[in-house]
């Protein structure tokens, strides 16, 4: 009710002031903290408040009426703002709206409801896996609110409580990340692996692999029904792995305690996955490494740092505004960053996914989107946009240092991307 109350205070005021301003977020090279201008926006949803995206206008720019309040808190988070008034705001939505201009404005109707699907905590509060995450970080910073769920929850049936889900850098083929050759004697290492197990009987399944299995068909039946799934690393080619391996035991005898079906290969079902086809099972079980799919150093990746980039792809706003609201940034190049999964290898992307951003020196995706069912799904490889190699316990990117960080707004993009009103798809 309190909350009611404070949305319909909120609501009261900004008709009061809509006659007369807008304040407009510019997501072009004049906005001091890109980052915290995403939270700005997510807080006025929250309020009750219906926003503007302002497709590739300045950068995709954002806007809502003008209030003392959203001022405030633009000047406390230091989000760079202009008070625009009502007739000038107006004539912009038109010029915006022209056929042969390539913008387009989106309605944000509704703050959504955020999931991490994370690792629990041990009984000191502590993680067992020892690293960090990029969405959890940034929606940290751009305070922005977030829940976390994991097994036990998506086996229940949660997820149907959440708009948008992220998936933390899993291995959903239970393999306990492919650590052991590096990793076996560490703490750390031994402790998830108790963990896991424990968490696999608990549910009623004999291996972490046929829990993960589980697991990964639950969030397809989420997507499918209308839900927005986001993965990074190695979250998003062992999620596929996974459903291709449905019914196959590829695990080796170290990961689940028996060997892997030496026809494991050839029976793999691409017709089960969301993005991934025709790959190639990493035969080696100690090496870092999965299938084919990731463009690595492990397979073959030489591409030098001071010259990895990937280019994101222009869309048309107003027919494809989809991959245009996914693409908003203030530069067309991001700097690459490496992962566990850093990179998606082109010749294993079914053709029906769409690259949103590619390394074209290097013929590999970056970034790829695609439909399922009534529901959307955005893979992004790498592990840290502004750490360029991040390691095992490595210090979490402080984003005090990176408030304009393009490899980070794209994580944003996806975030604000359920609360966009939605439209029919023209054909």
């Amino acid at each position: 009710m309190k909350k009611l109350v404070v949305s319909f205070l909120f609501l009261f005021v900004s008709i009061q002031f809509l006659s007369a301003a807008y304040m407009l977020l510019p997501m072009d090279e004049k906005q001091k903290n890109h980052l915290k201008a995403y939270g700005i926006t997510y807080w006025v949803l929250d309020k009750g408040i219906e926003a503007h995206w302002l497709l590739n206008y300045r950068g995709g720019s954002f806007a809502f009426p003008h209030n003392p309040a959203f001022e405030k808190e633009c000047i406390k988070r230091d989000v760079s703002f202009e008070v625009i008034p009502d007739a000038q705001f107006n004539k912009m939505l038109l010029d915006i709206g022209d056929p042969e201009v390539n913008m387009d404005d989106m309605k944000l109707e509704k703050a959504p409801k955020i999931a991490v699907y994370t690792p629990e905590f041990n009984a000191k509060g502590e993680r067992i896996q020892p690293w960090d995450d990029a969405v959890t970080l940034v929606l940290t910073y751009a305070e922005i609110p977030y829940e976390t769920v994991y097994d036990t929850d998506v086996m229940k049936d949660k997820l149907t409580e959440y708009d948008w889900l992220h998936l933390h850098h899993e291995d959903f083929t239970g393999q306990f990340g492919r650590f052991y050759a590096s990793y076996r004697s560490r703490p750390w290492y031994k402790a998830n692996v108790k963990k896991m197990n424990e968490l696999a009987k608990s549910l009623g399944f004999q291996k972490v692999s046929e829990m993960k299995l589980a697991v990964v068909k639950k969030i397809r039946e989420y997507v499918v029904g209308g839900g927005f799934m986001f993965a990074m690393c190695s979250a998003t080619d062992t999620y596929d792995i996974a459903l291709a391996a449905d019914g196959v035991d590829i695990c080796e005898h170290m990961y689940d305690g028996d060997a892997i079906d030496p026809s494991a290969q050839s029976k793999l079902n691409f017709n089960n996955t969301f993005a991934f086809k025709d790959f190639k099972l990493t035969k080696n079980p100690l090496q870092y490494e999965y299938s084919s799919i990731d463009n690595s150093d492990q397979n073959g990746r030489k591409v030098p740092a001071d010259v990895d980039y990937f280019t994101l792809f222009d869309f048309s706003a107003k027919w494809d505004p989809v991959p245009t609201m996914l693409t908003q940034c203030h530069t067309r190049t991001v700097k690459g960053f490496m992962g566990q999964t850093t990179a998606f290898s082109k010749k294993h992307i079914k053709s029906d996914v769409l690259l949103l951003g590619q390394n074209f020196p290097a013929d590999e995706a970056r970034y790829i989107h695609g439909i399922a069912g009534k529901g959307f799904w955005t893979f992004y490889g790498g592990h840290d946009p502004e750490d360029y190699r991040h390691y095992v316990k490595d210090p979490e990117t402080d984003l005090n240092l990176h408030p304009n960080s393009p490899g980070y707004r794209l994580i944003l993009n996806n975030v604000l991307f359920p609360a966009a009103k939605k439209k029919k798809r023209k054909t």
